[in-house]
């Protein structure tokens, strides 16, 4: 069990299920007729569009003669790795307000926004509208703004204009 679980991890446990169904050439909805369960359920499983219970885990791992908790650890995985990329996604900003087409060279998807923190920052505060300027305050905060930016103060959420300093 050890390596299917090393193998499958974060896979979401529907998908996994419907591949050993076509393996063992059964058919999805006697199959969950044979579990005391609705084939819709089955279905909206083996899509990803539902999560497995515990007891439908079991009665699973049973019928598959799998070892128990193995389709339930599967399910643990897959959400462990949805919680990761969840907080994955708050360790940028939200890129629903800003503009694509202000990173035009880059894919806005790849950029690292802890390590290209001056780049991303001048780029906006230099080319962004004031939306994009609030979201990047927001998400790096006053400190690290005024340091990129050269400007003195922020107050009541007023953005500042970029310093134009100069090359030493």
């Amino acid at each position: 069990m050890e390596t299917v679980i090393k193998k499958y991890k974060g896979i979401h446990p529907g998908l996994i299920l419907e591949r050993e169904l076509k393996k063992r050439n059964l058919k999805k909805g006697p199959f969950a007729l044979s579990l005391q369960e609705y084939p819709q359920t089955l279905n909206g499983i083996t899509k990803g569009q539902r999560g497995l219970t515990p007891s439908l885990s079991l009665k699973i791992d049973k019928a598959l003669g799998l070892e128990e908790g193995t389709m339930l650890l599967l399910q643990t995985y897959y959400e462990i790795k949805r919680e990761q990329q969840k907080s994955n996604m708050e360790q940028r900003p939200d890129l629903s307000i800003i503009r694509k087409t202000l990173f035009w060279d880059t894919d806005i998807n790849t950029i690292d926004w802890n390590k290209q923190y001056k780049a991303v920052i001048q780029r906006v505060f230099e080319r962004g509208n004031d939306e994009e300027k609030k979201e990047i305050l927001r998400f790096y905060g006053k400190d690290k703004i005024k340091a990129i930016t050269g400007s003195p103060r922020i107050t009541n959420n007023r953005l500042p204009v970029m310093g134009h300093a100069k090359a030493k």
